[in-house]
């Protein structure tokens, strides 16, 4: 097996892909394998503690060190092949998307060579003024994938395996894969009605996290938008942290009237702000807008270069088409408007009825059942209704909000629909509601 930790490892994953070692499977206690490699404790505790980063074992305390079978990822969107009204997938209503057929008719694709550049020059002017009217500072634009293929790659380009990171909790599940999948140690940031905690944040500093990822407004899967006094006493936190890589995934952009408040410092050496056009242009425009320091810009490119190189500049002149559109415009507010008013109604009817839940922003609603939500989800499901629990969203297990809470998509929902998911979520949930009438 070697006498390094890191022989020790290798070791270890090749016996599991060849199969040697089942999911279930113990592995030797280190006392015990020390003794035999003829090698220090420490050293096996070390191989041990990478292959519990990499997701390959998990470690029990007492119980010793189990490997792992294929992770369990639960991704965005409608579950194919349910029978049952799916509330929980989280997309954008595709009836208030902008219409693509008359966009495309606006836009004249032409070749771009290798070594053009990667971004184009209308959608780098309009995104440079809206990025610059709310970040005063110096940045340089990069364009990706998507908001999580900018996140996935601004990690990367910062952190090696076993590096901490601080994400949300409850968290966006595609944060949560990156961060698993790519061997970093995930420090959950607890969120309140004011958005990360500062006392979350300064324990992930001080326990050693090297990046913090942050959802400004539209936070998922609970709605919450930080306010600009808890904004401010981030920023003074992270004052003392200049080096540490702070991200802000401002998904919602457009669609949220609140204003943006950011926790990025002033001092800070090394930031990025993402907006992807997903929620208002189409998830499968594949686009967004990254701003960023200098170095993280060029760090980042060199990421971009080996594999996509640059997102489509058919894509990018078609996003630059529709934004600088104002009948679009128009629409993407009058969806936001739309959201917003549905999500409110809604959590008002709940409110009524005894059941708290918060809709601050965004697409979804976060609903406090009093209850096991995986069991409260199991019985909607008897009523036709397909639900997300909490937990799914929770990177502490032992969180209350994530046990005890549904994320449910209800804006495309009409007033029948809506006031029977309520009296269904009223009948199932745990605790004592009213069961009068609703305003």
């Amino acid at each position: 097996m070697g006498s390094t930790a890191a022989e020790i490892s290798e070791s270890v994953r090749d016996l599991v892909e060849r199969g040697a070692y089942a999911p279930g499977d113990q592995l030797p206690p280190v006392r015990s394998l020390a003794a035999r490699l003829g090698v220090n404790r420490n050293t096996v505790l070390a191989a041990y503690r990478s292959l519990v980063t990499a997701r390959i074992a998990a470690t029990g305390g007492r119980t010793g060190t189990t490997v792992l079978g294929p992770a369990e990822n639960h991704d965005e969107g409608f579950t194919p092949g349910s029978v049952l009204r799916d509330i929980g997938s989280g997309n954008p209503d595709a009836a208030r998307l902008p219409d693509l057929a008359a966009a495309f008719a606006t836009v004249t694709p032409g070749h771009v060579l290798y070594g053009e550049s990667v971004i184009d020059p209308d959608l780098a002017e309009w995104a440079t003024d809206w990025i610059a009217a709310d970040h005063p500072r110096p940045f340089r634009l990069s364009i990706t994938a998507g908001a999580v293929d900018a996140v996935e790659r601004l990690l990367a380009q910062t952190l090696v395996q076993g590096d901490r990171v601080g994400l949300e909790d409850p968290c966006f599940l595609s944060s949560i894969h990156t961060a698993r999948l790519a061997g970093y140690v995930p420090v959950a940031i607890p969120v309140d009605r004011e958005g990360m905690t500062v006392a979350g944040l300064r324990a992930a500093l001080e326990s050693g996290a090297r990046a913090i990822v942050c959802t400004p407004r539209a936070h998922n899967p609970t709605g919450v938008g930080t306010s600009a006094t808890r904004a401010l006493a981030l920023r003074e936190v992270l004052a003392d942290h200049p080096h540490v890589l702070v991200i802000e995934d401002d998904h919602f952009s457009l669609l949220d009237p609140t204003p943006y408040a950011s926790i990025i410092a002033p001092t800070q050496q090394r930031w990025a702000l993402v907006r992807s056009v997903s929620k208002f242009l189409g998830p499968d425009m594949r686009l967004a807008v990254t701003a960023s320091d200098p170095v993280t810009a060029r760090r980042l490119a060199l990421r971009l270069s080996p594999g996509t190189m640059w997102v489509s500049h058919v894509m990018q002149r078609l996003a630059a088409a529709m934004l600088r559109d104002d009948e679009v415009q128009r629409s993407i507010v009058a969806a936001g408007e739309h959201y917003a008013g549905r999500n409110e109604a809604f959590v008002s009817k709940l409110d009524a009825r005894g059941v708290q839940a918060q809709a601050d922003s965004g697409l979804n609603v976060w609903v406090d059942v009093r209850d096991d939500a995986t069991k409260v989800g199991r019985r909607l499901a008897s009523r036709g209704w397909l639900v997300r629990p909490g937990s799914e969203f929770a990177l502490d297990t032992e969180s209350a909000q994530g046990s005890t809470h549904l994320r449910l998509t209800v804006h495309a929902l009409d007033d029948a629909e809506a006031q029977r998911l309520v009296d269904d979520l009223v009948a199932v949930a745990g605790g004592s509601h009213s069961s009068g009438a609703d305003a």
